[in-house]
This record gives structure tokens, C-alpha cells and sequence, in this order.
């Protein structure tokens, strides 16, 4: 009897170690951190071209930000240059941007990159963070009225008054569609100031999963500290184009802000010139300083894929930006019609809810997050034990359990 237990006892605890092995070793695996050979920008984006990033005085330019120790996104996205399908041809010539990413905005799924982790800078391509946060925070049909300051704004502008009263609607249609630096600082005004909205941006940034991202200004120009990748502004954008009201907007080709200020009408034209043009193009934004040279991100859909590009500090020459744009958007669709494998995917945090409101906030996955918690599917996906470590704490349960019975067996036979 003393042998048979003892048997028992060994299959026993030999089966739950060999499961529990078996379970830990994906959670190991996706812990360790990535090999190979660091990327360039690796923490932080290139040496300024000039003072745009040069620290106010009593003031120092804040560290890069932390690097996360496994590659968001998937392994892959940890490698260097073109990051492509297994098998698949690379993208056309001509390409000039140093880091991009093509996703599909439905699925996720990041079907080819360059770089997508490389620190750069957005230029106006923030423009989308902020816009983010102004459709979580301000209601479409608030008035707000711009200051001397507002107006006076390093351009690109939209050319607002001082004085001059206009909704939200109107001033987001500035915003994405001609990029006004004027239109920026109102809605920086509106949401407690230029630093508190920076802030903002930077929470909004980090709880939605955007590591590599801080903003140093609401309207893109440089400034200390100004930092993003090609991924993250894949993820915000991806993000973005889910509000209705964002996708609206960038998918308009022109637009007025009527009179206001005593000035008469503003016309606004859309600066992505594929709008139109591109067969099924959705909108996206476009971006320009010296320090992070040109930056693009674009939609389209395609035979019911919808795939979004994002580039970053690319140049003009041999071509415009967004015919490179338009060909990375052809690349992708041809690597889709391929059933090509993806190399990464857009993963998100469950972003937090509005500060002030407590209204809920629209999650990517369509579900809701309010005050007094996340939505179901976020909650089990932001469990910090997890499935597995549940499961884990299972096993060892029944290992101890299963040690009474046998010591029970023990004794019982011993005293037969």
C-alpha cells in the first residue's frame, strides 16, 4: 500500500509540475526582453537642428522615456529596418521616411514596418492626440471664444480672430484639416491651459498604451522632451479614427467657419491632398518642422480593408510625401490580397475615463469604461493575476490537496 502511494503521489505531483511548466513558459517568454542589436533612436529622436528644443531658463529638458523591456506590439516590432511578412517582396523604392508602420485599422494588425519603435518626433501629427482629447472632453456645440493670445500663434494658422466666437466643430475642422496652430492653442485654452493640456495629452498617451509618446506643445511645434514613434501615432490614430466625430472631419475636403469677430468666413481646405485623389482615402493628417523634418498619416479602404499609414521624418524629394504615402498604401492592400502573416499589432491599454465628466469613455473594442470601473472585456484583460496566474494558483492548490489524501493513505495503511 505504502509503495502504490507513493507511486501515486509521484504521477501526481509529476503530471501538475509538467502543466504548470507548460503554463508559465508563454508568461516567461513574453517577459524577456528583446534581442538583437539596439535600433537607431532607440530612447530618443535626433539631434535638434536648432534651439526649438532648447529648455525655458530655470528650466531642464526632462529625461527620454522609459523604454519598455518587451517591444509593444509583439517581438517583431524590436527589429531594425524593414520589418516584412516572411516571403513577401519589400515595399517600392523611393520610400524616404525613417520610420513607418502600415496597419489594418479594423483588425490591428501591423502588416509591415521600418523602424516602428524608433523615437522621432510628430510634428503636427499630435494634432491627433489633441484631437482625441477634445472629443472625450468638449461636447461639438460648446462656444469658445479666442484670445489675442490664440490668435497670434506661431502659424500654420487658420487665421481666428481674437474675439471671435466658434464651436468646437468648427475649430476641430481647423485643426485636422489645414493643422492651425492658431485653432490648437484655443482648445488648449479651453482644457486649463497649455501645460495642463499637455498633460492631459501625456496621460490620455500613456493610458491608451502610446509609450514612446510625449507631448512638449498641443500643436506640434518642438519643444523639450518632444518625443513619438511611427507605431504610437499608429495606435492614437487607429484609435482616433473609431469616434465619429474625428473621422468625420478628416474626411472632409473643405469646410467654412462662418463670420465671427467682425472678420468675415474662413474657408478650410484639406492639406492631405490624396483626399480625392487615392481611390477609397479616408483622411489623415499631415506634418512639417525643421527638427522632425515630414510626417504623414493617411487612411483608405479597399475591397472592405480599411489600412492607415503613418511615416515619419521623411523628405519630399524624389517624390511628394504622400505619393510615397500612396504607395506604401498599395504595398499594403497587395500584402493583404496575399493573406501575408502580420508582423506586429496595435495593443492597447484600457485608457481611464474622463477626468472631470466621469462619462464613460468609448474603448477601441466598442465596449465602455466609467468612473466606477472598466468595461468587462477590458477588466479581464487588465487583470494584473491574470487567467494563468490563476490557473497556476489552481494547480498548486490541488498538488497540496492531493498530498493530504496520500499522507492520509499513508497512515491508514500504516496502522492496518
Amino acid at each position: 500500500m505504502h509503495s502504490v502511494a507513493s507511486r501515486s503521489l509521484k504521477v501526481f505531483t509529476t503530471t501538475l509540475t509538467a502543466g504548470l511548466l507548460a503554463m508559465g513558459t508563454p508568461v516567461l517568454a513574453a517577459a524577456a526582453p528583446p534581442q538583437g542589436a539596439q535600433c537607431a533612436n532607440h530612447q530618443a529622436p535626433p539631434p535638434a537642428v536648432d534651439t526649438s528644443e532648447k529648455p525655458a531658463p530655470g528650466r531642464v529638458a526632462p529625461a527620454p522615456l522609459p523604454v519598455p523591456q518587451a517591444p509593444v506590439g509583439g517581438p517583431r516590432l524590436a527589429e531594425c529596418g524593414l520589418i516584412t511578412p516572411n516571403g513577401a517582396l519589400n515595399p517600392p523604392d523611393g520610400n524616404t521616411a525613417a520610420s513607418w508602420v502600415v496597419q489594418d485599422l479594423d483588425t490591428g494588425a501591423v502588416i509591415a514596418a521600418k523602424d516602428p519603435h524608433a523615437r522621432q518626433r510628430p510634428a503636427s501629427l499630435i494634432k491627433t492626440l489633441l484631437a482625441l482629447l477634445v472629443v472625450t472632453e468638449l461636447k461639438p456645440e460648446r462656444a469658445l471664444v479666442a484670445t489675442k493670445e490664440d490668435a497670434e500663434q506661431e502659424c500654420t494658422c487658420v487665421g481666428i480672430v481674437a474675439g471671435g466666437s466658434y464651436t468646437v466643430d468648427q475649430l476641430l475642422h481647423g485643426l485636422l484639416m489645414h493643422s492651425g496652430n492658431d485653432v490648437a492653442h484655443v482648445f488648449a485654452t479651453a482644457l486649463g491651459g497649455v501645460d495642463a493640456t499637455v498633460t492631459k495629452m501625456n496621460a490620455l498617451a500613456a493610458r491608451i498604451g502610446a509609450l514612446d509618446t510625449r507631448a512638449a506643445t498641443p500643436s506640434g511645434l518642438d519643444g523639450p522632451g518632444m518625443s513619438t514613434s511611427a507605431y504610437d501615432l499608429s495606435l492614437i490614430f487607429h484609435y482616433a479614427m473609431k469616434q465619429p466625430e474625428f473621422a468625420k472631419t478628416v474626411a472632409t475636403k473643405d469646410f467654412e467657419i462662418p463670420p465671427a469677430g467682425g472678420k468675415p468666413a474662413i474657408p478650410v481646405y484639406n492639406d492631405n491632398k490624396l483626399l480625392g485623389v487615392y481611390p477609397g482615402f479616408l483622411g489623415g493628417k499631415t506634418g512639417f518642422t525643421d527638427d522632425a523634418r515630414h510626417t504623414y498619416v493617411g487612411a483608405a479602404q479597399q475591397k472592405g480593408k480599411r489600412l492607415a499609414v503613418v511615416m515619419l521624418r521623411a523628405e519630399q524629394k524624389p517624390t511628394k510625401v504622400v505619393d510615397q504615402a500612396g504607395k506604401l498604401l498599395d504595398y499594403g492592400f497587395a500584402l493583404e490580397d496575399d493573406h501575408a502573416e502580420p508582423v506586429g499589432r496595435i495593443t492597447y491599454q484600457s485608457p481611464a475615463t474622463t477626468p472631470e465628466s466621469g462619462e464613460p469613455t468609448i474603448l477601441p473594442d466598442g465596449s465602455t469604461a466609467t468612473n466606477s470601473g472598466t468595461s468587462t472585456a477590458a477588466a479581464a484583460k487588465d487583470d494584473p493575476f491574470g487567467v494563468t496566474g490563476w490557473i497556476i494558483t489552481l494547480v498548486v492548490f490541488l498538488i497540496i490537496v492531493g498530498g493530504f489524501v496520500v499522507g492520509h493513505q499513508r497512515k491508514k495503511a500504516a496502522g492496518n
